[in-house]
């Protein structure tokens, strides 16, 4: 596995922007979050899995007392018109996923782990899933970066996702005639579409927008996770995501609890 160091000028220049841009209380999470995540998608030279090799590694991202940062919480997009998004705009659980489509262990959480918490979370309603766009490997990351956003203004984002993820996909690298190929398997409609806006400068907004997100929080490896504002890095066992959003869905449960015996009471001495 590379080394997730960036290596494109817009990686580099993105690079720059420091944590502080989301406050003080970021800065320790920022850390975190860097260090954890090149620990977590470092080369694993035990021959063991990722998933196993960073275990330690979950443990020290997914403290329940310690882990949970507001200012990261806030970055939640809840958009209802967000293509590059699943699941209810309203759900008390959101994970950010910053990720990279030449990153093998992004490819691993994709195939193992995603499809697992869409069906038991997405699905029901407890867990919303936001993509942010994270090419740190070069020209041909960003290029399917921009590709992946243009599958999405056709509505077929997390088609083109599956397929680029798919096993052995990545060694086929991300060209444009390959590109083409992966937004045909997708069933994007309208293919001069696709290529107009992948090589648009929307597209290359919309892939920097992200980008820079993502470095500001302090993410320097792929994959990168906010769950409701906590910090997880690398491709960890579905268990430690499942711990996490019910814990995350549990505390969203209590706060609200707590917001409606608080409303009644109010209402109720308003009555008196």
């Amino acid at each position: 596995m590379p080394t997730s160091q960036p290596t494109s000028k817009a990686s580099r220049k993105a690079s720059s922007k420091k944590p502080l841009i989301y406050g003080a209380g970021v800065v320790l999470a920022a850390a975190l979050l860097g260090f954890v995540s090149y620990r977590a998608t470092a080369p694993d030279h035990s021959g063991s899995s990722p998933s196993s090799s960073s275990s330690s590694v979950a443990d020290a991202t997914t403290d329940p007392d310690t882990g949970v940062y507001p200012e990261l919480a806030k970055l939640a997009r809840r958009d209802a018109g967000d293509k590059l998004a699943q699941g209810r705009v309203d759900a008390p659980v959101v994970l950010i996923e910053y990720a990279d489509f030449k990153c093998g262990y992004c490819g691993k959480f994709a195939r193992d782990t995603e499809p697992v918490l869409v069906k038991k979370y997405v699905d029901d309603g407890t867990l919303r899933i936001e993509w942010r766009n994270f090419p740190i490997f070069g020209a041909e990351s960003e290029a399917a970066a921009r590709a992946a956003w243009a599958a999405g203004q056709q509505g077929r984002f997390w088609q083109f996702h599956r397929a680029a993820y798919a096993e052995g996909a990545k060694e086929k690298g991300f060209g444009k005639d390959r590109l083409k190929a992966l937004a045909q398997q997708a069933g994007v409609a309208d293919l001069d579409r696709f290529a107009r806006d992948t090589d648009s400068s929307a597209a290359s907004a919309a892939v920097g927008k992200d980008q820079e997100q993502g470095y500001g929080i302090g993410a320097t490896s792929t994959p990168s996770f906010l769950i409701n504002g906590r910090p997880i890095a690398g491709a960890q066992p579905t268990e430690t995501f499942t711990r996490v959003i019910e814990e995350a869905a549990e505390k969203a449960r209590s706060t609200e609890d707590a917001k409606g015996g608080s409303r009644a009471r109010g209402t109720g001495d308003g009555a008196k």
